[in-house]
């Protein structure tokens, strides 16, 4: 291979002109908040700063960041020029493009200008990878990775500078790390230095938050951006989006399109109807024209598209979902089309449900978005509502995520840490979530055994934080590992948590259902068994990526269930006392009727189960919380022969769309529900407020670990859950007959 040129000096960034100002308030002060515009170079700079000035002789400088994984080109960038075989030995060939978390291409960036290698002086950990040594000293992280250190060193010792950035994104990691940045401060004050970076954060609040700290703001390169606004709200903003394009491709100068839309089957309509009226123009009128999608769940492959030099004499259109208002900066763009929404994620915590709702954007998006028109030259951005809708009625900034999730991870997080004197209800957020959400968080972990009627975390609850998983999930686990179906609970849990859908953008056609009917039923039971044997079925062919494309499956998630379930496997072993049965298979001969499965996922689901009417199908939801709610229709739990749904189940989650529906349903019987509802006689939201450290007299945590499986014990039924059971297994003997 031939040798590499050194690679030449980074540029001078707008923030390298404020480095004594930043380094004299970092000496002054524990909290420093830099408000940096787009481009001043605060992600990458800012660590190397400190490390200059010595800051790490004390300990390594970690730098947070919320994002998830995203397409970014690392064969070339505006600003310097990666050397990819010195720093990226998994890149074959330059020029090239590949999907890299942003995380580590931060830290990528960052060992390039210091000319070290990576995961020597500077490395990064991201779910899956760590590429870090001993002789890290600037180390980039997610905020979730960070969290998860916490839980063995809630002091976090091991750093002397910790970056939170990206803070404006507040994702419910980061808004979880500025409440326990206040209280190590407390703490640490004389050893540890806390940054809090943004390109929008209110300054002067997180400043009253962290008691007046002082706040920095760096200039960026932003060039200046023309701003329309329409006269009034259209009713159909992809046909207003639409005829906004192809004006701006038939009377503007060359330069790139950034269209926002709120979702993939907006912009699937969009790319097909933008392509369709480009074809319908008059021949030679225009430039040509390239339309390409983006947004979050397209395959890294595709994403990259974007990041590739447009061809001579032609302009793209990149259609958007908000992944392009600060995650990613794509040059090139001029023209921003604006809708004005986004679709936005909520969760009710009176009913427990999700809901995927389009809402108006914030003044703040509003900005960043028109901001992408002028990273490299001026811009114009198209607004699609009147200044008086951005003055009056939008938000000043987007709601947090600890605002609109729930919050029973966040919560058994927070109990974890065994802090002296935390009170969930009184916690210090910088934007408090409600009452009511944190008292359904209590609720939640009560009903699942992870804390007990004071509030106390329980040594179960201990083991569910050490598992990268929703609290549901995890107890699931380990009840699966008492009743010896450890290895089955792993496929399944390992499919929700990588939240794969199991149809392929093909499935709408004929093709795709028929492949879709070709997969396993999950023999009556529900979806959690189909997800079972769907990864089994998987695992008998090698994890052949051709089985998953043959049976309409997204091939990029079950490799990704693949991963999730390895990483699982990896922490049961580690914090497991006894053997496990992480790798046992085909256990069905012993259980043909995934009694221990479903009995382990009642129990793991005890705060997220239903019960049938008596006279029809629908199902009521059990406790605290009732709602009327249906099977979905994707569903593949069967009635009996009567036609009746089984008298209880557990579901995955809730959602509202056209009526309310239990998503990813799985029968269970009734002598296992019997349980949960004498809990929830003893229930008391007051009580289970209380303080996080457990009682003197329970047992400690190292005298139950995840323990080596048992024999299950099997519970008298009921004489009608025996009926129904007798009944439901005639009719899957019958059918199997068929």
């Amino acid at each position: 291979m031939p040798s590499q040129s050194p690679p030449p000096a980074p540029p001078v960034l707008p923030i390298s002109e404020h480095e004594d100002e930043i380094v004299a308030a970092v000496d002054a002060h524990p909290v420093v908040v830099v408000i940096g515009e787009t481009g001043s170079g605060k992600s990458t700079q800012l660590s190397q700063i400190l490390h200059r000035r010595g800051y790490t002789r004390r300990g390594p400088i970690a730098v947070t960041q919320p994002r998830r994984v995203a397409a970014v080109s690392v064969s070339r960038s505006k600003n310097f020029t990666i050397c990819p075989f010195a720093i990226c030995p998994w890149i074959q060939t330059a020029p090239q493009l590949a999907a890299v978390n942003l995380t580590a291409w931060d830290s990528i960036r960052v060992a390039q200008e210091l000319g070290v290698p990576l995961g020597d002086e500077v490395g990064y950990a991201i779910r899956f990878e760590d590429r870090t040594s001993e002789r890290t000293c600037i180390k980039y992280l997610t905020d979730g990775v960070l969290l998860r250190e916490s839980l063995s060193n809630p002091e976090l010792k091991q750093y002397s500078v910790i970056i939170l950035d990206e803070a404006h994104e507040r994702s419910l990691n980061t808004d979880i790390l500025l409440g326990l940045m206040k209280r190590l401060i407390k703490d640490r004050a004389s050893d540890l230095k806390v940054l809090i970076t943004s390109a929008t954060l209110d300054g002067l609040k997180v400043s009253k938050f962290f008691s007046g700290c002082p706040v920095l703001n760096i200039p960026g390169t932003l060039f200046p951006v023309e701003k329309f606004y329409s006269t009034e709200r259209p009713t159909n903003y992809i046909e207003s989006s639409l005829r906004t394009a192809i004006d701006i491709h038939a009377k503007e100068p060359p330069g790139d399109v950034l269209i926002f839309m709120t979702g993939k089957d907006d912009i699937d309509k969009m790319v097909s109807k933008l392509e369709e009226r480009i074809q319908n123009l008059e021949e030679g009128s225009c430039m040509d024209a390239l339309v390409l999608p983006l947004h979050g769940s397209l395959p890294p492959e595709l994403q990259v598209r974007v990041f590739a030099p447009a061809p001579p004499n032609c302009r793209r259109f990149i259609v958007a979902t908000n992944v392009a208002e600060t995650s990613l900066t794509v040059d090139g763009v001029v023209f921003v089309i604006d809708c004005g929404y986004v679709k936005q994620r909520q969760y009710n915590p009176s009913s427990g449900m999700y809901s995927l709702d389009v809402v108006q954007i914030s003044r703040v998006q509003a900005d960043q978005r028109a901001g992408r028109a002028g990273r490299t030259r001026p811009g114009k951005c198209y607004r699609l509502y009147p200044m008086s809708i951005y003055e009056k009625e939008f938000l000043e900034a987007t709601v947090p995520e600890i605002q609109r999730s729930s919050l029973a991870g966040s919560v058994l997080y927070l109990k974890s840490l065994n802090l002296p004197d935390i009170n969930i209800l009184k916690f210090d957020f910088l934007d408090p979530p409600s009452r009511e959400s944190l008292e359904d968080a209590l609720r939640q972990l009560y009903l699942i055994d992870a804390i007990d009627e004071n509030g106390h975390i329980t040594d179960v609850g201990r083991i569910m934080a050490e598992l990268p998983l929703e609290p549901s999930l995890s107890r699931t686990l380990i009840e699966a590992n008492e009743l010896g179906c450890l290895s089955q609970a792993l496929s399944v849990a390992a499919i929700l948590s990588a939240e794969i859908t199991l149809r392929s953008t093909r499935s709408k056609d004929v093709g795709g259902k028929r492949k879709r009917h070709e997969l396993p039923d999950g023999s009556g039971w529900g979806d959690h068994v189909q997800l079972l044997q769907i990864f089994e079925s998987w695992d008998q062919t090698g994890y052949d990526p051709k089985w998953c494309s043959d049976h309409d499956l997204q091939v990029r998630g079950m490799k990704l269930s693949k991963d999730v379930r390895n990483q699982l496997c990896q922490i049961i072993q580690k914090i497991a006392k006894g053997p496990t049965d992480v790798h046992a298979r085909k256990s069905r001969k012993n259980d043909p009727d995934y009694r221990k499965l479903r009995r382990a996922l009642c129990v793991g689901y005890g705060n997220q189960l239903a019960e049938r009417m008596l006279h029809h199908n629908g199902y009521h939801t059990v406790g605290y919380r009732a709602q009327l709610v249906q099977v979905h229709p994707s569903s593949v739990l069967e009635a009996d022969e009567y036609g009746k749904f089984p008298m209880y189940v557990v579901y995955h989650e809730l959602i509202s769309t056209t009526r309310p529906y239990m998503r990813n349903i799985c029968a269970v019987d009734q002598a296992w529900v019997e349980p949960i509802l004498k809990k929830l006689e003893k229930l008391d939201v007051n009580r289970l407020s209380g303080g996080s450290s457990a009682p003197k007299d329970s047992e400690p945590l190292e005298d139950k670990q995840v323990n080596a499986p048992k024999k299950a014990v099997d519970v008298k039924q009921s004489e009608v859950d025996s009926k129904i059971q007798a009944a439901r297994e005639r009719y899957l003997a019958r059918k199997g007959k068929k």
